[in-house]
């Protein structure tokens, strides 16, 4: 072979090792020739591009995790919280995630951190506190709003963390600490009540059924007993207490 045929050989190969391009599982391959967008996106595995004509770009299509740094922000009821978040996104859309936007992953931080600060900014503090799962549903409704154009799909976003001045820790401390308080004084209360209400039926019952006060006197006495007490201080009315009961068992047996 002539050195003409082996130099030509030479640059064949060079042109197809030039051309010869690995797209990993993960990813898909947007080509461009002359500049121009070729229809079609390139699959994984071994693909051939015209060299010097054809440009690939690899663009990845796995899960990506965007934590947004805590900001300061001021709710509804002018109170500064510092607010930090984590976004998921997905490309759906390599060609339009490469021609839309020059950064896909810059523009989408950038909007993320814009959209958490008015979301939060248009809550009041109980509701951000208390509705998170509703609030990271309205940001997550307009990221995807968003960056679709973008071929991007935003599959969740959470607050998470909320950083509250120690004024307003303290207040809520004193609050939690007071709504407690309220709360037992009301079983308290309850309890008092109750127990009036079931005094005075038995009261009810003793008034129909005088027997039944020397009965729970000789009650007394027995409970008074088991301490062993030396010296037990009988009142007046207990006097006529076993009497009473001789006499009731009398007419019982009637």
């Amino acid at each position: 072979m002539s050195g003409v045929g082996i130099f030509l050989l030479v640059v064949i190969f060079i042109i197809i090792a030039y051309g010869v391009r690995i797209i990993n599982q993960y990813e898909r391959g947007v080509v461009f020739r002359l500049g121009k967008v070729q229809s079609g996106i390139k699959e994984p595995g071994l693909r051939l591009i015209i060299p010097i004509i054809d440009v690939m770009r690899k663009v990845s299509l796995r899960i990506v995790t965007l934590p947004i740094e805590s900001q300061q922000i001021i709710t509804r009821d002018n109170v500064s919280i510092g607010v930090s978040a984590v976004a998921y996104y997905q490309v759906q859309d390599p060609t339009k995630s490469i021609v839309e936007i020059e950064n896909v992953v810059s523009a989408t931080y950038q909007i993320a951190q814009t959209t958490v600060r008015n979301i939060v900014g248009q809550s009041a503090l109980d509701e951000v506190l208390s509705e998170t799962a509703a609030i990271n549903e309205k940001i997550k409704a307009i990221l995807e709003t968003s960056t679709e154009k973008w071929g991007i799909f935003v599959g969740t976003v959470e607050l998470k963390d909320i950083q509250l001045p120690d004024t307003m820790q303290r207040a809520m401390a004193k609050q939690a600490e007071a709504e407690r308080e309220k709360r037992a004084k009301i079983i308290a209360a309850e309890g008092e009540a109750l127990s009036a209400e079931k005094l005075g039926d038995a009261a009810d019952i003793i008034a129909a059924h005088p027997i039944a006060l020397q009965l729970r006197n000789l009650q007394v006495l027995n409970d008074i007993a088991v301490e062993k007490n030396s010296t037990i201080v009988f009142p007046a009315q207990f006097m006529d207490t076993v009497q009473s009961v001789k006499d009731f068992m009398a007419k019982e047996q009637k």
